[in-house]
């Protein structure tokens, strides 16, 4: 037997085909291709979306004790705090029955009292109910979209109020929804009383505070009787908000000894983000406002023109 025919039917050790090099490269540039063919052809998209129909009965029989237990520990929890809330509903049911006995015998005395001092009546106004449907994506203000517009009565100038407090006013109305900037714009202003001192003020919109926004008493002496906690409600000076409306609560108050005013930063009370539901109260008549009263024709005209006549000597 020959030495060839011999070497011939030894096996090889070596390596057969490209090297480890090669066979990298190659691998790379195929996941590469893939990779950049799915993004823009989406070519493993009928793949997914036969895999994900293969496996879904495996996976929802691998979740279903998951479900069980998460299922079973939420029960106990939904149990608990639904206990816990007929609790409260219960309480705050019982101090609303106490409060609304109160509120009624105080009625009572305070129409008795300004029948006996001749005074006006209160004014009483509807509203209408409306949804947020959308805030608007002007950055520099902040004003909402209702889906209530002129065919449903709205009027320009309406206030608009959440179950919290005052939320602005309607400043633009269109046939099916209309436009309220809400109190928080830096161009919106309410006149407002502070029922613990009967002092009244102006709250301007201050988008730049705390809390995503807040407003602003601007020109209050620094010895005014102020503090913080104090509930703001409408005064209804300016003929546009019924009175005693609430709107915010004093939470901080700068003083500073080289200015003689002091800077005062209150928190709406009424949800300014996030809100669903609001009400639009119709604006107050005319004929039930007070008349003003008629201007001085004299101070207005001056002094008279005719000239004097001078003594005759």
């Amino acid at each position: 037997m020959s030495s060839n025919s011999f070497d011939s039917g030894v096996p090889t050790f070596r390596p057969q085909g490209p090297s480890p090099n090669v066979r990298l490269a190659l691998c790379v540039a195929l996941a590469v291709f893939l990779m950049v063919a799915d993004v823009r052809f989406k070519l493993t998209e009928p793949l997914r979306k036969a895999v994900a129909t293969v496996l879904y009965p495996l996976q929802w029989v691998m979740l279903q004790p998951v479900q069980l237990v998460h299922q079973g520990a939420t029960y106990f929890e939904d149990l608990h705090t639904a206990q816990t809330t007929a609790a409260d509903a219960e309480k705050k049911s019982v101090q609303m029955a106490q409060r609304a006995t109160l509120v009624e015998t105080l009625d009572h005395e305070n129409q008795r009292l300004r029948q006996l001092l001749n005074l006006l009546p209160r004014l009483s106004t509807k509203g209408t109910a409306a949804q947020v449907v959308y805030e608007t994506a002007d950055a520099y203000t902040r004003r909402v979209v209702i889906d209530k517009g002129e065919l449903a009565n709205i009027q320009r100038g309406s206030p608009v109020m959440d179950e919290m407090g005052v939320l602005g006013q309607v400043t633009r109305v269109f046939p099916m929804s209309a436009e309220v900037t809400l109190l928080t714009d830096r161009d919106q202003a309410i006149p407002v009383l502070n029922p613990r001192t009967g002092a009244r003020a102006v709250a301007y919109g201050d988008p730049t505070t705390a809390y995503g926004g807040g407003i602003e008493l601007r020109f209050m002496p620094s010895n005014a009787d102020i503090q913080e906690g104090d509930l703001l409600t409408t005064s209804g000076v300016d003929g546009v908000y019924p009175p005693g409306l609430p709107i915010a609560r004093i939470i901080k108050i700068e003083r500073r000894a080289d200015s003689p005013f002091s800077r005062v930063y209150c928190e709406p009370l009424a949800q300014m983000y996030g809100t669903q539901f609001v009400m639009v109260i119709d604006p107050l008549p005319e004929d039930a406002l007070p008349p003003r009263p008629a201007p001085d024709v004299k101070k207005q005209e001056g002094p008279s023109s005719t000239p004097r006549k001078g003594k005759r000597g």
